[in-house]
């Protein structure tokens, strides 16, 4: 098949287009690298069955496509707070004009949707069901609340034109090709941790997280598409749930480093527990995570050792 990719030389993105291209499918990469990389997809790019396109989708665009994933929005705070008001606009006029290719050539859509629709939740661990608690003017809302309404667009278009749509929400994912200064906990603890810099921990590091390897959330995304007449949304991620300091003093073992952990205000908004209720995905499915947290967090260390993020 001809298959779409929204944000396909993103940090998932990448890694899809990689396992699709491994399935025999023509693989359209679409992405207007504000936080993707060409250096993601480099082992693509010789390929005859490979498109890159560099394109911002919050402008329409004509394909030809048998599926859609849409995966690109800025994910990590330090990227979606850096222009808040064109955050919400990929999330909203970008899932809008994905949702127009999908009713025009009578694609199956899928959403990369997040656990931040959660916002700080009062039910744990978060079942599909819950709708969340968010602030709606807060600085992480411009993500938050973006996706929020991409799940509104997505159920509509489906009610009113009949778009064939499948809906997922993400945790946190890890895994080779995160950016190396995005904010997000994992690449900063293992960065910092090569370094031999301070580990900055915001709060007292009692808040916990979930961490899914990369290529078992791409198994998920891929099943999700294939699986006929259920639209979800579905959460992903792995129910195994960590504290931030635990996470940070395992990362100064696995790579042998002499760090400091420093605490820091929490930033506002910061969800304090974050844990997928994996249930619908194991029985609709079939899927849970395989990597163990210590095999992918290795292979991570090993793609930011590589980098020289240690120099």
């Amino acid at each position: 098949m001809r298959v779409l990719v929204t944000g396909g030389a993103g940090f998932i993105g990448s890694h899809l287009c990689a396992r699709l291209m491994n399935d025999g499918h023509e693989v359209l990469c679409l992405d207007n690298f504000f936080t993707g990389s060409k250096n993601n997809i480099l082992a693509l790019l010789g390929n005859p069955r490979f498109e890159l396109i560099r394109h911002d989708i919050t402008e329409p665009i004509l394909l030809e496509v048998d599926q859609i994933y849409h995966l690109a929005c800025p994910a990590s705070p330090v990227h979606y707070q850096y222009n808040p008001v064109k955050t919400i606009k990929t999330s909203v006029m970008g899932t809008i004009n994905m949702l127009g290719l999908a009713k025009r050539v009578r694609a199956p859509i899928l959403l990369a949707s997040t656990s931040e629709i959660y916002g700080d939740p009062q039910v744990h661990p978060q079942p599909e069901t819950y709708w969340g608690n968010v602030n709606p003017i807060g600085i992480r809302s411009c993500y938050d609340e973006g996706k929020r309404v991409a799940e509104t667009l997505m159920m509509d278009y489906h009610r009113q034109n009949g778009v064939d749509i499948r809906i997922v929400r993400i945790f946190n994912t890890f895994g080779p090709r995160m950016a190396e200064h995005d904010g997000r906990v994992v690449s900063n603890f293992i960065v910092q941790a090569l370094k031999g810099e301070d580990i900055t921990v915001y709060g007292d590091g009692s808040q916990t997280r979930s961490f899914c390897y990369v290529s078992d959330l791409v198994e998920g995304l891929v099943r999700m598409m294939s699986c006929n007449g259920f639209i979800g949304p579905v959460n992903l991620g792995n129910p195994v749930e960590t504290t931030i300091i635990e996470f940070a003093r395992r990362i100064i073992a696995l790579t042998g480093s002499h760090s400091q952990i420093v605490y820091k205000p929490l930033p506002s908004d910061d969800p304090q527990q974050r844990q997928p209720d994996i249930t619908l995905a194991r029985t609709t499915l079939g899927w849970e995570p395989l990597v163990p947290l210590e095999a992918g967090l290795k292979k991570t260390v090993d793609y930011f050792s590589g980098l020289g993020a240690a120099s």
